[in-house]
């Protein structure tokens, strides 16, 4: 019989593979990573979900330190009137200050980066350093890290009334955030008029654009349209305060959805609202979701802080009847057990 061997170096005999049984282990190992590899990435995404969930918590924990301090919730922007808009991009009094995420970094460790910060200065009184200053907690692991979470300045359509092209405007960069302030509903309106739900006080969520003190001129440290804890008529438990924003994987980085978001021109950088008409974004391709909607990068949830300071994920599949009334503080509909 003929026996298979290679010869070693010091002449003794050892068996060798043959080349059918070489490709079998390829095969068999080949299978084992095939049925590892998915196991690791189901992992992986649940440990980001995980992750991601904490950061709104601790954003919910700062937002209610914030209250403590101050007796009502953070502005999500300053808005003075609709007579504001079309000034200067960046340098507009009441119009262009912090919005909500710089409000908070006192609360979340970042007192340094904090103290960069005019809160009450527009967006390019601000040093680069304060504007392009991306923090962990603010970003979904899912979705970027803090080396790719700054954006340069970039060319945008502006739109007229009529959904026509009205000209370009140039959004100054600056970091961007992977969560949005609920803004409420709306119900006040979108129609281009002093009532609708993007001006100062017209919002009907917990975080929502404010007058500031002051005149036209001049912006004094203070807002006037407090939500405090008492304004959240339906109970904090059922009203949410700070989601995931829908992100189109083209519109990643880009305003009006994921822009510069310490500046307070573009709301729907840092802010959305929800109900009928803005629905839950099933993915970041659903058609039927808008620059206003909330949305995730974790299959089949969006997770959020409620106004309670606690966390909660929503199916996507949830109705907008259902998510208006999360999203309203004080229409008297608690969803309650949804």
């Amino acid at each position: 019989m003929q026996i298979r061997e290679n010869r070693a170096q010091n002449g003794h005999l050892r068996p060798a593979f043959t080349l059918l049984e070489t490709l079998v282990v390829i095969a068999v190992v080949s299978i084992l990573l095939s049925l590892l590899v998915p196991g690791v990435q189901q992992v992986r995404a649940a440990a980001r979900r995980v992750q991601c969930a904490n950061n709104l918590k601790q954003l919910g924990l700062a937002a209610h330190l914030f209250h403590d301090t101050y007796g009502a919730f953070p502005p999500a922007r300053l808005i003075l009137d609709i007579e504001r808009t079309g000034l200067d991009i960046g340098n507009s009094v009441a119009l262009d200050e912090a919005s909500w995420p710089v409000h908070l970094l006192p609360y979340l460790d970042q007192t340094n980066v904090y103290d960069e910060w005019d809160e009450y200065a527009t967006y390019l009184e601000q040093t680069p350093g304060a504007r392009n200053h991306a923090i962990a907690v603010f970003l979904c692991p899912a979705r970027h890290s803090v080396s790719e979470a700054v954006v340069p300045d970039e060319e945008i359509v502006i739109t007229a009334t009529c959904g026509c092209p009205a000209g370009l405007q140039t959004v100054p960069g600056g970091a961007i955030i992977d969560y949005a302030a609920n803004h409420g509903d709306l119900s006040p309106g979108a129609v281009n008029a002093p009532t609708d739900f993007y001006w100062g006080g017209n919002g009907t969520g917990v975080l929502i654009s404010s007058r500031p003190a002051g005149n036209h001129k001049t912006v004094e440290p203070d807002w006037l349209d407090k939500i405090g804890i008492v304004d959240v008529a339906d109970g904090t438990s059922n009203t949410l305060l700070i989601g995931e924003p829908h992100i189109p994987a083209e519109s990643d980085k880009s305003t009006p959805y994921n822009g510069p978001a310490y500046f307070g021109r573009y709301l729907t950088n840092f802010s959305r609202i929800g109900g009928p008409g803005v629905p839950l974004a099933h993915s970041s391709t659903d058609q039927r979701a808008n620059q206003f909607s909330f949305g995730s990068s974790h299959a089949g949830v969006v997770q959020f802080a409620l106004a309670d300071g606690s966390g909660r994920q929503i199916g996507t599949s949830t109705s907008t009847r259902v998510l208006g009334y999360l999203a309203n503080r004080q229409d008297g509909q608690p969803a309650g057990g949804f």
